[in-house]
């Protein structure tokens, strides 16, 4: 099935293939659901942590395990695809956009790159099974790259690696072969609590627990209608997700911006982006600017939204033409947002 069968096992030639379409980080883990896993899925959920994202809860008893999902399946391969920025994610800046949203949308690069392994997979051994997955199903991602060893779920709750700190894409693939595992990743977070002091809404009730309606990147992306005002000025400038407990880790020294696959370059633009320009975004240009970018995926509504969010943070009274044309925006959540930056903007000092 594989050349050299003798010397060259199929797990050594599957991460060998995983790392020459891009893959930074491929390990192996048992398909079981793990109870433990299950367990603190569903105290999550129950605790209410989820916010609006009914889809984590509507389907949850498939998302609790592989098997759960899928019973035939034998062996999970995690696989993860750096990331890595160039820059500083908390350097200044007069709007901030999330390291993972600045280059092209990751799903089609990971999901382009899994597809490629899984026809290897086939062809090595005919008649297997699989399904490719990256973020857009029930699959819990983070907890089968740690029990795969690729990582660890650090104490922000994102995977976390020795080699490439917080910066890697996940995806798995479910196959019904009967893999040998790799050992699972110990914790290695320590004492250390730096992420944790980094949040700047205090989105973690405790170590190793999100509460994702405090958390920015729920806020700017997930999050539907106004923002609530308890968390307006906290955001600051962050107009697209945010890094602040990723950026702090220690880990991130390690990180290779070489090992960052080539299409996940960010662009230029988008590295520090002029709240200016984006405020007169119609719904045509922000398609036409954000196509092939993650960022499209919220729309134009919730984007602006955001970015008048910053704005009335900014302090900065050249904004105030491109504020007040959108006070009377069709979209109530947007008028809103454009209400309350003015405010802000015409307080006095």
């Amino acid at each position: 099935m594989v050349n050299n069968p003798d010397t060259t096992s199929l797990e050594d030639s599957l991460k060998a293939k995983a790392r020459e379409l891009g893959f930074a980080a491929i390990g192996i883990a048992p398909a079981e659901d793990d109870p433990v896993r299950a367990e603190r899925l569903h105290e999550w959920l129950d605790a209410g942590f989820h916010g609006d994202m009914a889809w984590m809860q509507d389907r949850a008893d498939v998302r609790q395990g592989p098997q759960s999902m899928w019973p035939e399946a034998k062996s999970v391969i995690a696989l993860g695809m750096s990331y890595a920025p160039d820059v500083d994610p908390l350097a200044p800046g007069e709007a901030k956009i999330s390291v993972y949203a600045q280059g092209r949308d990751y799903h089609d690069v990971v999901k382009k790159a899994l597809k490629a392994l899984a026809r290897w997979l086939v062809e090595q051994c005919p008649g297997t099974q699989l399904k490719v997955f990256v973020d857009t199903a029930p699959v819990m991602e983070k907890p089968l790259g740690e029990a795969a060893g690729i990582g660890w779920q650090g104490k922000h709750t994102n995977m976390v690696s020795r080699e490439h700190g917080n910066w890697l894409f996940l995806g798995a693939i479910y196959t019904t072969l009967d893999l040998v595992p790799d050992a699972s990743h110990t914790d290695r977070c320590g004492s250390c609590r730096a992420c944790q002091d980094a949040c700047p809404t205090d989105a973690f009730p405790e170590p190793y627990r999100l509460d994702a309606r405090r958390c920015i990147s729920y806020l700017t992306i997930e999050h539907k209608g106004p923002i609530p005002e308890e968390f307006r000025e906290a955001i600051g400038n962050r107009i697209y997700g945010c890094d602040d407990c990723l950026t702090v880790c220690p880990w991130n020294k390690f990180a290779d911006t070489a090992a960052r696959h080539a299409k996940l370059a960010p662009r230029e633009e988008l590295i520090d982006p002029k709240l200016s320009e984006l405020l007169t975004l119609d719904d045509a240009a922000f398609r036409a600017k954000f196509s092939g970018s993650p960022i499209k995926r919220v729309g134009r509504g919730s984007f602006v939204r955001n970015c008048l969010i910053a704005a009335g943070n900014s302090g900065d009274a050249a904004l105030l033409p491109q504020v007040q044309a959108l006070s009377d925006d069709p979209d109530t959540v947007v008028a809103e947002a454009a209400s309350w930056a003015l405010a802000r903007l015409t307080a006095s000092p």
